[in-house]
């Protein structure tokens, strides 16, 4: 699958970050059409590493925060892990166990990330396939500017990956993760050689 650019590094990039997205589609095809109950509300990720609360926005991305929302509410992120940590792009999670086995989602939901908001440092996205409209409860967060993810056009090339929110509190906490030792387990490249485990996931505002 190539990217949007036409770097050799951004479409490998591009390609393993999508694979590790994929096993979550086998549940479901329709589209989720969640809307947030809370406007702008905040999420705290209680992590072995320390707590990252993330400022969601409801107003530009109000699918894809309804979304996340109803996923914390449920308990999903609940001992999952950051499960793929690439140095100087993004550290990703929300959809694996500790001993590497794919959580069951809800439905995919439709691509934001012709919202305006942009995959700067520190802001929260969904993962997904190639396909576009594929994110389910996978989420990445920016650890520098990746302006190659944003939206160019509603191509399969061009769509971009749907920011939602961004890091109110605990960059030192993302910045702690984005240093950890990675390596390859089982099938799987950049993972956490120790598990970065999201403890608890609980809506605080």
């Amino acid at each position: 699958m190539k990217f949007f650019r036409s770097g050799v590094m951004f479409r490998a990039l591009a390609l393993s970050f999508c694979l590790m997205a994929a096993p979550l589609m086998a549940v479901g095809f329709g589209f989720s059409s969640a809307h947030a109950a809370t406007p702008d509300p905040a999420v705290k990720l209680e992590t072995n590493y320390g707590d990252i609360i993330v400022r969601l926005d409801a107003r530009k991305a109000p699918i894809s925060t309804a979304n996340f929302v109803q996923y914390v509410k449920s308990g999903f992120y609940d001992g999952t892990i950051f499960h793929r940590v690439i140095k100087s792009f993004m550290i990703q999670g929300g959809g694996f166990t500790p001993d590497l086995k794919q959580k069951e989602t809800r439905a995919a939901i439709r691509n934001e990330a012709d919202n305006g908001l942009k995959n700067k440092k520190y802001t929260i996205a969904m993962a997904r396939t190639g396909e576009p409209h594929s994110a389910t409860a996978q989420f990445f967060i920016n650890t520098k500017d990746n302006d190659f993810l944003d939206f160019k056009s509603q191509t399969p090339q061009g769509w971009g990956y749907a920011v939602f929110g961004k890091v109110l509190k605990g960059q030192e906490v993302v910045d702690k993760i984005a240093a950890v030792t990675t390596g390859k387990k089982g099938y799987y490249d950049d993972v956490p050689m120790e598990n970065v485990i999201i403890k608890k996931a609980v809506i605080v505002e």
